[in-house]
């Protein structure tokens, strides 16, 4: 009756840890100048004597094993309800968006790393929830443990403590497993659906593992060696399946299929371009992490070796190694446009794009690492393939040039046949000048700044001609109706210029 006793006493006092409390005990511990503790008291004083009473009783007459077994059961389930409480209040919490966080945790969370976490377009937050849920989990769950061993401690006898804490922590600690490997198995099968940025939500996660594994060690250090591995074989696995989708992104860039349907018709930035510039800056938030994921799977050298200027340039020649894969890609697909200048505005608007966003954020960087002259050669790129779509209007100006331009002297009648060649240049500059602001109106080039600088070197270029040819034939009477030849001034000619690239004129 005695155990019978004790459980009830024991369990009349029990309820779960508040989770404001448990949030206000995390948040403490990572703000070190705040040092008075949040006491997580599991028992009234008074209760915590009888207990300790009846348990100094219970082992002098030899039923400790009952005993231990209902007080770990006992506490177990307080330790697990705690936990669920918390992983609760998260998914009220967020349904109604109300503040997730006690107070206290409030103010610190300005710059704590859990909160950066990659947004996934198109996907709503519950995912970021689930993420945050499991990170304030896992602190929980050392901060609680810890505080389950410092009662067991006045409770247990000295040479049962290990062992009652080690099978009092076992239903909390595996279901956090269970749960570290479910979130392993998503990002699997994201990878089968080539979904790789929803891969990204195991980033935060094992940073916070990682960042938390000397505590959960120390935590846990007079368990069995069975216990001591979960954690450790979860981040393996976590930086396993993480290292696999890096390396099946990059793949996935070098292989997207250049086909026609999948090519925007006015040759503006392509979505893989976009795609995964944005997984490249999404990953640049997580830049240790993935750089020591890489490097995780790196046999060559010795792990001792592993710097952190090391994991940096294995990150910065993973990053170079997705740009190189998806330039080729880029060349490629622009060979599917059968116009020259539109796949050199195509390959123009996707080079800057990179080149822009690159410098945007602090990628860039991480590519200098190793790519010294990276900015620069984005720049010869881009420059030649404007050389290369300015060569479409040589078809047009060629007809303003001398070349057969017949040598008149003032006032001398000309030839039918001279006459008909100074004709055949006007038509010639009419019709492709027409031909060419109606095709290229409608292509696309949405950087501004870009736009306004090719019009302007086209427009000069085009207008200059122009003026000279109109200058030599000045005097020259080679037509009886000079207007159905002379069809546009030269300021007309600017204008039309001036409406390329522009899908609303």
């Amino acid at each position: 009756t005695h155990t019978h006793t004790h459980t009830h006493t024991h369990t009349h006092s029990l309820r779960p840890v508040p989770p404001v409390l448990i949030l206000d005990a995390i948040s403490l511990d990572e703000d070190l100048e705040l040092q008075e503790d949040v006491v997580l008291e599991h028992l009234p004083e008074a209760v915590l004597q009888d207990v300790s009473c009846i348990s100094s009783w219970l082992v002098e007459y030899g039923r400790n094993q009952d005993f231990m077994t209902v007080y770990f059961q006992i506490r177990s389930s307080q330790l697990d309800r705690s936990l669920r409480g918390l992983k609760d209040h998260f998914r009220k919490s967020s349904a109604s968006s109300a503040v997730l966080y006690s107070p206290a945790v409030q103010t610190k969370r300005k710059d704590t790393p859990t909160k950066k976490i990659p947004k996934r377009p198109g996907k709503d937050d519950v995912l970021d929830v689930e993420i945050d849920s499991y990170i304030h989990c896992i602190s929980a769950f050392v901060r609680l443990a810890q505080s389950e061993y410092a009662l067991l401690t006045e409770v247990i006898p000295e040479h049962h403590q290990k062992k009652t804490f080690d099978s009092l922590i076992q239903e909390a600690l595996d279901n956090l497993m269970l749960e570290g490997d479910n979130i392993v198995s998503a990002a699997r099968r994201a990878i089968l659906r080539h979904d790789y940025s929803a891969v990204l939500t195991i980033f935060p996660i094992l940073r916070h593992l990682k960042m938390n594994k000397a505590d959960f060690d120390s935590t846990l250090q007079g368990t069995a060696a069975s216990t001591k591995n979960k954690l450790p074989t979860l981040i393996t696995a976590m930086e396993t399946i993480g290292a696999r989708a890096l390396e099946e992104f990059a793949d996935s860039i070098k292989n997207d299929p250049d086909k026609e349907y999948n090519m925007p018709k006015d040759g503006t930035v392509h979505e893989l371009t976009s795609n995964a510039i944005l997984f490249l800056q999404q990953l640049l938030d997580f830049h240790e992490t993935a750089g020591a994921m890489l490097a995780s799977q790196e046999t060559s050298s010795s792990a001792s070796s592993y710097t952190s200027d090391f994991n940096k340039r294995l990150l910065s020649s993973y990053i170079c190694k997705v740009l190189g894969n998806l330039q080729l890609n880029l060349l490629s697909k622009s060979k599917v446009y059968e116009d020259p200048a539109l796949s050199a505005i195509f390959l123009h608007n996707n080079y800057n794009y990179i080149l822009k966003s690159l410098e945007k954020s602090e990628l860039i960087q991480l590519v200098t690492v190793t790519q010294r002259r990276a900015e620069a050669s984005y720049r010869e790129l881009i420059e030649q393939q404007i050389d290369t779509y300015q060569r479409s209007w040589l078809k047009v100006t060629e007809h303003l040039t001398d070349r057969n331009m017949p040598a008149v002297q003032p006032g001398s009648k000309l030839k039918d046949k001279e006459r008909q060649v100074i004709k055949d240049k006007f038509k010639g500059f009419n019709d492709g000048l027409e031909e060419l602001c109606k095709t290229q109106k409608g292509w696309a080039v949405p950087d501004k700044d870009q736009r306004d600088f090719i019009r302007q070197a086209q427009r000069k270029v085009v207008s200059d001609a122009y003026r000279a040819f109109l200058h030599r034939c000045a005097n020259i009477s080679f037509t009886k109706n000079p207007e159905k030849y002379h069809k546009y001034r030269p300021e007309e000619v600017e204008e039309m210029i001036e409406r390329l690239f522009d899908t609303s004129a």
